[in-house]
């Protein structure tokens, strides 16, 4: 069945939907949202701030501040700018890759390139300074630490008030970049606003593409045949790319039964089944991906002539940051088969640390051998 109840990390209770079109439909659905009309006592999913606690809002305030965000945001992040950032983020890679073949084998992927190429991007992007990455690095850990509020709770708050001393100083030095625009689309009086919409943003900007490069890295060394065949033809990297996003980690620690969690702001009915207003609804976008009705073999890792996964997203809540983690992953994995004959894990992925304790996952360090083209 596509829809269960399934028990949360935090210990409550929600609703697992796992099927693609359910999934596709429910993305899209403006019923659901993280809003809830009474957050303290709503189910959780996780304790940690980025999707722990809902915020208080009826389903027509969460619409209109979702429309307001995206009317905000949208401009900054259009596929024509981040094309447009191609080049930068090309120029960005060789760098770091030549930093790279300077170490020692087996090198770290993760800290040479799978780490720094992100933050450097969305750095450059938001206007924050990158040689404060170590700072806001341990606080985005932190933030995201899924079994301890209160570390959590810190993290954020030392994230927003770093943001908010940002925000500070860029209304009096403004400068070319999505914290300054954000700025100036706010009304006046909304700093906090801004400096938690702007924390947000760098967050994200950064965690889930560092997991989605190393994951590619892994997925490619486990498939020697598809690196073998975009190195003779590195313009399928695209197409890789996508089956990059579309699969879960070869070391995923998580559970089947988690999901991206959202709240019912109305009566919904899926399935035949009755989803109450304020119960906690869990889209299982991984199953989703591993749909065979739409994937054909989705254990396979192989270039597809159509990929529709859901990853970023469905709808008006399809994820704003997709052009640009979709540019930085193509720059990483065609530069990588254009340098090196051979690249991949230098041990078995059973060796690797995962981030168990962190949102987003991943694995904390990625050794890596190669040999030059």
């Amino acid at each position: 069945m596509a829809i269960k109840r399934v028990p949360t990390p935090a210990g409550d209770e929600a609703w697992l939907v796992t099927g693609y079109d359910q999934v596709r439909a429910l993305l899209a659905d403006r019923r659901l949202g993280r809003g809830h009309a009474d957050p303290d006592n709503a189910p959780r999913f996780v304790d940690s701030v980025p999707l722990g606690r809902p915020h208080k809002a009826t389903q027509e305030e969460e619409n209109e501040r979702h429309a307001w965000m995206r009317r905000l945001l949208a401009p900054s992040f259009s596929a024509r700018n981040m094309e447009s950032l191609r080049p930068r983020v090309r120029h960005l890679v060789d760098g770091l890759l030549d930093d790279l073949v300077a170490l020692p084998q087996p090198a770290d992927f993760h800290e040479a390139v799978s780490f720094p190429l992100p933050v450097l991007v969305i750095c450059e992007l938001l206007g924050v300074p990158y040689e404060d990455r170590e700072t806001f690095r341990g606080w985005s850990e932190a933030m995201s630490t899924l079994n301890n509020p209160q570390k959590s709770q810190e993290g954020f708050m030392c994230l927003w008030t770093y943001m908010g001393e940002l925000v500070a100083r860029k209304k009096k030095e403004p400068g070319d970049d999505v914290i300054t625009r954000l700025i100036e689309g706010t009304p006046p009086g909304q700093d906090e606003v801004v400096a938690q919409l702007s924390a947000g943003l760098l967050f994200a900007g950064h965690e889930t593409t560092v997991a989605a490069i190393d994951r590619g890295v892994m997925l490619l060394s486990l498939n020697p045949g598809q690196w073998d065949a975009l190195r003779e033809n590195p313009q399928n990297v695209p197409d890789v790319v996508e089956e990059i996003l579309r699969h879960r980690s070869p070391v995923a620690a998580r559970s089947d039964d988690s999901g991206m969690p959202r709240y019912a702001m109305s009566d919904i009915e899926i399935e035949g089944v009755r989803i109450p207003a304020g119960d906690l609804v869990l889209l299982g976008i991984g199953q989703a991906n591993r749909d065979e009705t739409r994937f054909p073999d989705p254990a396979a890792f192989l270039p597809r002539e159509s990929n529709p996964h859901l990853t970023f997203g469905h709808g008006p809540r399809f994820c704003v940051g997709a052009p640009l983690a979709r540019v930085e992953l193509t720059e990483v994995f065609t530069a990588l088969v254009t340098r090196f004959a051979t690249f991949g894990l230098a041990v078995d992925v059973a060796q690797l640390t995962l981030r168990a304790e962190q949102l987003v996952g991943g694995v904390a360090e990625l050794p890596v051998r190669w040999t030059a083209s």
